[in-house]
């Protein structure tokens, strides 16, 4: 014979697990999402950069460029050909290190999907080949996108000094990132799966 007062009492306990279980996986599952939110990027520094083969690293202005630099150079540009190589530095931080409340949880970036900007002008895009860790330390990490993309072929209108003076400025001796900007879209791996931010626009003035 069924003993309906246990069955109303076992039925009672199993609902009340659920109940249990399922705000403890909503509790994990906002957590997580305000985790992500708190990741922050901006473009910390532009390394190696080469144009047409050739190291700007030492190089402020056209007139440093040697002889036969710079008749490879005008070569290629009349070409219509302007190879550029360089390395773009991402700063992350992920300041959830267990203080003020939060647990420490080091984010796992699976995914990065980015677009580069030059002066506002829409270039090359990408992601990162593998997955990277930024720990919950709430310091700098650094995630290295390597580029390559023909000058010409997006900036042909600044003429050949243009370009040139474009490329000195983003990797010769005073390199800086000031006039780039990347549209990207995190993804990160969780408990429940992967998650993706909503896309963002990161620059160097500051954490975005």
């Amino acid at each position: 014979m069924v003993n309906f007062k246990s069955l109303k009492v076992f039925s009672l306990i199993l609902f009340a697990v659920f109940v249990f279980t399922g705000c403890s996986a909503i509790k994990q599952v906002t957590q997580t999402l305000v985790n992500l939110q708190r990741l922050k990027f901006k473009l910390e520094n532009v390394n190696g950069f080469r144009l047409a083969g050739i190291s700007l690293s030492d190089k402020k202005s056209i007139s440093d460029f040697s002889l036969s630099d710079g008749l490879n150079l005008t070569k290629a540009f009349s070409s219509k050909s302007l190879p550029a190589q360089f390395v773009l530095n991402v700063a992350a931080i992920n300041p959830n290190d267990g203080t003020g409340g939060s647990k420490q949880t080091t984010a796992t970036l699976t995914s990065f999907e980015w677009q580069l900007y030059i002066d506002d002008v829409p270039t090359v895009s990408g992601n990162i080949e593998r997955p990277i860790e930024i720990p919950g330390t709430g310091q700098q990490s650094i995630i290295p996108l390597s580029i390559g993309l023909d000058l010409v072929k997006f900036f042909e209108n600044k003429g050949y000094d243009g370009i040139i003076n474009l490329a000195l400025a983003l990797g010769g001796v005073n390199s800086s990132p000031a006039r780039l900007k990347l549209d990207a879209k995190p993804t990160v791996s969780t408990p429940f799966g992967a998650i993706s931010s909503p896309r963002i626009t990161i620059v160097d003035k500051q954490f975005n």
